[in-house]
């Protein structure tokens, strides 16, 4: 046992999430009455308290989920979805990174949170509180474009069962097609040296990319997606130690034609960092599915669920499986 968080009561006054695009992402529902919500807070080993929900379904959980976010989004975006999860049995924890949502306290100029920290001790901390909210069960990750990224950052790895990764790729810049690509080169190239310079952070929200970000964060993220292989640009330079090449839990990737940053190239680019992971790749057209656009978010939108229940199904059968195993 871990006991590194407390609880504290469950508040949903925030409705909004800023994110790529956020005009389509609805505000959270509590629907469920199979399923208990409540809010926890989370100790990482740099002493920062980071904003969690568990949702826990009526009956113990054999599986339990950790959802791991993409870059600068609340965990409120994932609410739906993990709501969906409780009520077909499955515990899970949402969390916000540190510098992120309820997860910032203070200045957000003054925290020195990075992608690395996110890997190194937030996601850590996370999958500890995982295992105390739902002792004896099996332990998995969702992840969410930079939280399936940033997981062989992650100490206790070994503790987790199978991978499950939505639009999560190297975001390589070179590897994307133009128009987008003049998009992400002005973001990465000119908004964020600007913004951290002038201000301490990045207001990547003012553009509809998420929340602020920590200018650690969004120094990394550039340095990154202007690499190769993401996170293995920094291999041997801010990043010494790290378990990418040690992860042998099963994974299934998930993306999507129209995704403009988890392209093809840019999943498989990622996945190569993994070098032993076992790796199953689906990429859809979510024309397949009824769908005019899922790109890099809708994913785990209750209107794309609502049209193409199968989408979510994928990820409840994935988990069942690797219970089964």
């Amino acid at each position: 046992m871990h006991n590194n968080y407390a609880p504290s009561p469950a508040t949903w006054q925030d409705n909004t999430v800023g994110t790529v695009s956020s005009k389509h992402i609805d505000a959270p529902v509590n629907t469920a009455t199979n399923v208990e919500t409540y809010a926890l807070t989370i100790m990482t080993d740099r002493n920062q308290a980071l904003a969690a929900t568990a949702y826990r379904p009526k009956a113990s959980a054999k599986i339990a989920v950790m959802i791991a976010p993409a870059t600068g989004i609340k965990r409120q975006f994932y609410h739906n979805f993990a709501t969906f999860l409780a009520e077909q049995g499955f515990g899970v924890l949402t969390f916000d990174n540190e510098g992120i949502g309820e997860s910032l306290t203070g200045d957000l100029a003054k925290c020195d949170a990075s992608l690395i920290s996110w890997g190194r001790h937030d996601m850590p901390a996370v999958l500890d509180a995982l295992q105390d909210e739902f002792d004896g069960a099996s332990y998995h990750l969702i992840g969410h474009s930079a939280g399936g990224q940033l997981i062989g950052l992650m100490p206790n790895y070994q503790t987790i069962t199978s991978v499950f990764n939505v639009a999560c790729s190297s975001g390589r810049i070179k590897n994307m097609d133009m128009p987008y690509k003049l998009k992400a080169m002005g973001f990465m190239d000119a908004f964020i040296p600007l913004t951290n310079l002038t201000l301490g952070y990045t207001p990547s929200d003012k553009i509809g990319m998420g929340e602020p970000l920590p200018r650690g964060v969004a120094r990394q993220w550039r340095e990154w997606c202007n690499g190769a292989g993401y996170i293995k640009t920094a291999f041997g330079k801010s990043v010494h130690t790290h378990f990418y090449g040690d992860i042998a839990a099963p994974s299934l990737w998930l993306g999507f034609s129209d995704d403009e940053i988890a392209n093809s190239k840019n999943i498989d680019d990622m996945i190569r960092v993994f070098t032993t992971m076992p790796i199953e790749k689906h990429f859809l057209d979510p024309k397949d599915f009824g769908l005019s656009h899922i790109g890099h978010m809708r994913y785990f939108s209750s209107k794309t669920h609502a049209k193409a229940p199968e989408l979510w199904q994928m990820a409840v059968d994935w988990l069942n499986q690797q219970q089964s195993v």
